[in-house]
């Protein structure tokens, strides 16, 4: 599936900036967390597009999301806290859909037994394959230590993640320094994830394989397959070109591993402004692209299955009966080396606004250089309701890798048509609303609700994507 829109609902959902000050008058040592506290998020994401890179960068990208988490941070003691993060991602994708465009399944399926006139598909039309929709599930554990003082904190975390084609295990730690009467803080972690894929593969390229290049057999048989001017070929080769895959062969390297070390520096600058600095450096191996996402070559001899009349008619969206055979799958390198670079600053105008504001420059070593500013301005209307009106702006450089549908040639040794690598800017406007009771006078059962957070987001690619994404939080605290 395509992986940016869940970097998109992560960052949605969970990045919100904290301040937090601490009374030096206080006698006693304070519990780093006074009670267990449960937050429950959910989010809903939605997209429209007609680049899809399952389907060689065109086609419909139409997607949706659900994704329900919830975070138990349970106080062990005065000093520790466990916390464990736990959530699901239900997604239905026409793009990943494509994955088997002509409705018939797995190697137990006898395509002969279907009419030659049924196998059709298009990459604008969504497939009733198994690939349509899919469950993603993760689940975390992150446990602390603070130092009696407070001005020390070490972590150390465990995750999960699961989906029908991928699997990651990823573990991690970390050290906060406080200084300068803890207006100071340095931070430095690091995060290592071993995933590995179960790969799934376009099927026209798995069954060629599965019946050794004979197009007169397996799903091939009695199914006609026509060229460019829409002729149904001679499936032997005895006369003309047939449709041959020679550069696709499955992925034998299943693993993925990402290796990561942060260093962020904040300062509070004065009782109304703080400063923060960050960076990471990230280093990827093994299979870096995605076995789903087709590429189509330029040099090469196109070939369909489906109703031949249509094919002049291939990349308009009122295509609904003809689909290209691939030529192969996605091909990147097998590392990657990213540098994002960051800072953000605070500050506290008055009673009713404060400005927060963040920027960011990301490299990477495929040829992306990127650039994401940020401004949200938190207005507090009483003692309970604050609205968050905010604007994100991204633009990226393309990846050396990249072309668009049927633009790269069969010499090249990587290749993708996957939009998420390409040059484009995208504009993202954003409101919310926060209620607060730090009493938390409403209860279900034990638990007082302390906050309620509801945003809404509007995200637009000049490649024509678009997104909208509505999250809702509620945070509750033991009594």
């Amino acid at each position: 599936m395509n992986k940016s829109y869940k970097t998109l609902v992560v960052f949605l959902v969970f990045t919100t900036i904290i301040f937090a000050q601490q009374n030096e008058t206080e006698t006693y040592k304070k519990r780093v967390l006074e009670t267990t506290e449960v937050d429950f998020l959910t989010s809903y994401y939605t997209q429209e597009g007609d680049n899809a890179a399952v389907t060689g960068g065109i086609g419909n990208e139409h997607l949706t999301d659900f994704t329900p988490t919830f975070v138990v941070s349970v106080p062990l003691n005065d000093d520790d806290v466990l916390t464990i993060d736990a959530g699901v991602s239900a997604y239905s994708s026409a793009s990943s859909s494509n994955l088997n465009p002509f409705n018939f399944g797995g190697e137990e399926v006898d395509i002969s037994e279907m009419a030659p006139s049924n196998i059709i598909g298009s990459p604008w039309v969504a497939s009733s394959g198994a690939s349509k929709s899919d469950l993603w599930a993760g689940i975390s554990g992150d446990y602390s230590h603070s130092s009696p003082d407070r001005n020390t904190i070490w972590n150390a975390d465990v995750s999960f993640a699961s989906e029908y084609d991928y699997f990651s295990i990823g573990f991690g730690g970390g050290i906060t320094k406080l200084f300068n009467e803890k207006n100071t803080t340095i931070n430095v972690s690091t995060k290592i994830y071993l995933d590995s894929w179960k790969p799934e593969f376009p099927i026209e390229l798995k069954w060629h394989t599965y019946v050794d290049g004979d197009l007169n057999a397996g799903v091939f048989r009695d199914v006609p397959i026509y060229n460019q001017n829409g002729i149904a070929i001679d499936k032997s080769g005895a006369t003309g070109s047939v449709w041959s895959p020679d550069r696709y062969q499955g992925i034998s390297n299943k693993s993925r591993n990402s290796y990561s070390i942060s260093f962020s520096f904040s300062q509070i600058l004065s009782k109304n402004a703080q400063a923060s600095l960050f960076f990471d450096i990230v280093k990827q191996d093994g299979w870096l692209g995605n076995p789903m996402q087709r590429v189509y070559f330029s040099d090469i001899d196109n070939f369909y299955i489906g109703n031949a009349s249509n094919i002049p008619n291939y990349r308009s969206s009122s295509n609904n009966d003809v689909f290209q055979l691939a030529d192969d799958i996605e091909r990147l390198p097998n590392s990657r080396f990213k540098i994002p670079i960051g800072l953000s600053f605070n500050y506290y105008i008055n009673e009713t606004f404060t400005l927060r504001t963040y920027y960011r420059y990301y490299y990477d070593d495929w040829g992306i250089n990127s650039h994401t500013a940020n401004i949200e301005i938190p207005i507090k209307i009483n003692s309970k309701f604050t609205l968050y009106p905010s604007y994100r702006y991204y633009n990226q450089t393309a990846a050396d890798y990249f072309e668009p549908f049927e633009e790269h040639v069969s010499t090249e040794r990587y290749y993708t048509s996957d939009y998420d690598l390409s040059k484009f800017s995208a504009n993202q406007y954003g409101f919310g609303i926060s209620y607060a009771d730090i009493f938390a006078k409403w209860h279900i059962k034990n638990f007082g609700l302390k906050n309620i957070d509801l945003k809404y987001n509007n995200y637009e690619r000049n490649s024509g994507l678009t997104a909208n994404i509505i999250s809702l939080g509620f945070k509750f605290a033991m009594d």
